[in-house]
């Protein structure tokens, strides 16, 4: 049976103008991996309520899981939330379970708990609470959408929480051969051990490292025993790698 398929759509304008750098993508995508999900595509949009509902909708039907990130927070330009519920046709509004969390959440650190703390309470009809241990505000999941903060290690923590409950399959495993050749050098003969091992994707990475070209050649597969003969291959076919 095939892994489960998902795409992760991040939301903001401060990614796309170059003012925070991303990181949650790359985070996920080595989750997804670990839990047998493969990633098949990765969208960063802004904050645009009908781009996000026309991405969520074309994404969540194309995946068998969503996630994003961004946009859930206490301010005017926090649109997430109305998006994807508009996106699956649900209402949002105030949920008390998200509003007790909140009210002990700020209670606890002597914290008034204004309206636009309140703002983070509003989850669509329907959805499921996603847990954040780190700043009390849930995310949550409607149908196979899961929606999480923008904040680096609150998504963390979020993810942690999530990914043992949604369903997996075979994890993605990786070997790493580094030769000091240029990749042009070897794309035939990387070619043709591509099409003797079928069942695992080789791909070649170039760097420089002091002036001299050099190649990583990475072999990935959720096959272990696949992964192992093509990795031999490269090993035996690439001597003067390490």
């Amino acid at each position: 049976m095939p892994n489960p398929t998902a795409a992760i759509l991040i939301i903001g304008d401060e990614i796309l103008t170059g003012r925070t750098r991303e990181g949650n993508a790359y985070f996920l995508a080595g989750e997804l991996a670990k839990a047998g999900i493969d990633l098949k595509q990765i969208r960063v949009i802004g904050d645009d309520h009908a781009t996000i509902v026309a991405a969520v909708r074309e994404l969540s039907a194309a995946h068998d899981q969503l996630f994003t990130s961004g946009g859930i927070g206490p301010t005017h330009d926090d649109i997430t939330a109305d998006a994807v519920a508009d996106a699956f046709g649900r209402m949002i509004d105030v949920r008390e379970d998200a509003r007790e969390i909140l009210a002990r959440h700020y209670a606890a650190r002597g914290v008034e708990f204004t309206e636009s703390r309140l703002r983070m309470a509003r989850i669509p009809e329907g959805a499921r609470l996603i847990d954040n241990p780190v700043s009390g505000a849930p995310g949550f999941s409607v149908e196979n959408c899961h929606v999480m903060a923008g904040v680096p290690n609150i998504f963390q923590a979020m993810v942690a929480g999530l990914l043992p409950h949604l369903a997996g399959g075979a994890p993605l495993q990786s070997r790493n051969w580094q030769l000091m050749v240029a990749e042009a050098a070897i794309a035939e003969e990387l070619r043709a051990l591509a099409v003797a091992h079928p069942g695992v994707s080789l791909g070649s990475y170039p760097f420089v490292t002091d002036g001299q070209y050099g190649t990583n050649l990475v072999a990935r597969s959720t096959d272990p025993v696949a992964l192992e003969a093509a990795f031999a291959a490269l090993k035996t076919h690439f001597p003067e790698g390490q």
